[in-house]
């Protein structure tokens, strides 16, 4: 009979004379065999992230059993629904084109895990005990605004309530739990390693204080609550984590923390993105000319991480994590500052460069933003270029009977800016020691190459024109048929600005000759 031995270093099986004998030596150094008939359990999976991983997952480890996905029911949406809309994204056009029976090994799991038992049903249940090996936790709120019940409740207690399923998975092999670089805002260096959480209790504490108290007093104590942390995401993220650690001498548990996840770099492909949230929310709008100025310090380095970094990062945490076990709980910072800095005046200059060069039909205004760290001279740009433009501008098209939208841009921008700023404004250096080793191990695959972690050869330059083009696809939805044309919108909106720009120090010389003269 084998006996199995799990070291910090090492997994290998001794036989009846104390040999090392090791079953996995394929896998060991193939991570697509170490995922063949495997069933992979994903949360978030209509996300951003969640879709990336999918998609992955599905392509390129081909002889992988089946991924469940959890899909809870949204606005007015069943589950079924919304699996049904995740199947026919554009994300997967490239396995429907070279492999689609890869995709009815999607099976749809509804489920939620702001709910007891994560929602599911008993044979739901049964069937992920049974049948699961490896799990993806990257559900999650990411609002930085939402209400700390709330938030608690999906971050913090609802990663508690996928741990307490794990265990009762039979043949559970790796956990992977997705949380935030950003943990621990107030720290300025920040290892690969689970800190207590900087505030006034312990994690049993507050999981009591979100469980007994009524929702109300819990979000008016919020700010208390919240102590060195700038919103209530940060928190709950962290005291995740250090859930995690807790369960981590009975589950395979490790963790992956990305910096802000930004457009692909390569997969599913280049500057593939969905979304509007954060930096790509205000990418966007720079190209569309309706944002000139951004509260940020510019010589501090920003930490983006493309989101087909993370995904491969997982995917290769989850295969290490198995074959070299730590005593304690392994945290991979997935970021880019130590490996491959770059700061925000240049990634600034760079969109606007690109938001020039290839303009989108719905430009507005001719692009042009500056970084400024005074409050007072920010908050007068903000008055007079974002938000009187975009009344006058709503005005204009009452009059034509049109519906306005552009003031509701501004105050949407002005909110995102507003929770943002916290880290447009401070620099962390992430440790990426665990990182550096895992990309050594992935090196060392027979099959390395397919799972991309490594951002030290990234070109941000080319990244950030294959991003914007990105918004411009994905998001915007806007062809490059329409480019030519765009582009001679453009020239006359510069030829507008001038005149604007003329017209004002024309009126500001008149205002002054008839007061002082």
């Amino acid at each position: 009979m084998m006996k199995i031995n799990e070291s910090s270093s090492s997994r290998y099986y001794l036989d009846a004379n104390n040999n090392v004998s090791d079953p996995f030596d394929e896998s060991r150094f193939n991570i697509k065999s170490f995922y063949k008939n495997t069933c992979v359990l994903v949360t978030g999976g209509t996300g951003f992230l969640g879709k990336v991983l999918i998609e992955k997952l599905l392509r390129t480890c081909e002889d992988i059993q089946c991924v469940y996905v959890l899909v809870r029911s949204k606005r007015g949406l069943s589950s079924e629904k919304r699996y049904a809309d995740l199947i026919k994204n554009p994300i997967f056009d490239r396995i429907r084109t070279s492999n689609p029976n890869q995709l009815h090994k999607l099976i749809c799991v509804a489920g939620d895990i702001a709910q007891p038992m994560i929602g599911l049903t008993e044979s739901d249940v049964t069937k992920l005990i049974e049948n699961v090996n490896i799990v993806f936790h990257s559900a999650a709120t990411v609002r930085f605004d939402q209400k700390l019940t709330d938030a608690a409740n999906l971050n913090t207690l609802g990663s508690k309530r996928l741990w307490d399923l794990c265990e009762k998975m039979i043949q559970l092999k790796s956990i992977i739990h997705v949380s935030t670089a950003y943990t621990n805002p107030c720290r300025d260096h920040v290892e690969e390693t689970v800190y207590p959480p900087k505030v006034q209790f312990d994690t049993d504490s507050f999981i009591k204080c979100v469980n007994i108290l009524p929702s109300e007093v819990v979000n008016s104590i919020a700010v208390s609550l919240q102590g060195a942390h700038p919103n209530t995401y940060t928190l709950t993220k962290s005291i995740a984590e250090q859930i995690a650690a807790d369960y981590h001498h009975r589950l395979p548990i490790c963790i992956v923390r990305p910096s802000i996840v930004t457009a692909a770099l390569n997969e599913p492909f280049p500057g593939w993105v969905d979304n509007i949230n954060g930096i790509t929310g205000i990418m966007m709008e720079i190209s569309r000319g309706t944002i000139t100025s951004i509260m940020c310090n510019k010589n501090l380095v920003m930490d983006l991480i493309p989101v087909d970094i993370v995904c491969n990062t997982m995917i290769a945490a989850a295969w290490m994590s198995y074959f070299k076990p730590s005593n304690s709980i392994r945290v991979y910072n997935c970021t880019s500052g130590e490996l491959n800095p770059v700061i925000w005046q240049d990634y600034g200059l760079a969109t606007l460069k690109y938001a020039r060069k290839n303009p989108t039909k719905y430009v507005m205004l001719y692009p042009n933003f500056t970084y400024r760290t005074n409050r007072v001279v920010h908050t007068f740009y903000e008055l007079f270029y974002h938000f009187l433009p975009a009344f006058v501008f709503d005005v204009l098209l009452r009059l034509q009977g049109t519906k306005p939208f552009l003031l509701k841009i501004a105050k949407r921008y002005k909110a995102a800016a507003d929770t943002g700023e916290f880290f447009a404004m401070h620099e962390w250096k992430f440790e990426t020691t665990n990182m550096k080793e895992l990309l050594c191990e992935i090196n060392c695959a027979t099959d390395g190459s397919d799972f991309n972690c490594d951002v030290r050869a990234m070109n941000w330059d080319s990244y950030i024109e294959n991003y914007m083009f990105g918004i411009r696809k994905y998001v915007l939805k806007d062809g490059l048929e329409s480019m030519e044309k765009a582009r001679k919108a453009l020239k006359r909106l510069y030829i507008t600005k001038w005149v604007m720009n003329l017209g004002l120090i024309g009126i500001f010389l008149w205002m002054y000759w008839m007061l002082f003269t």
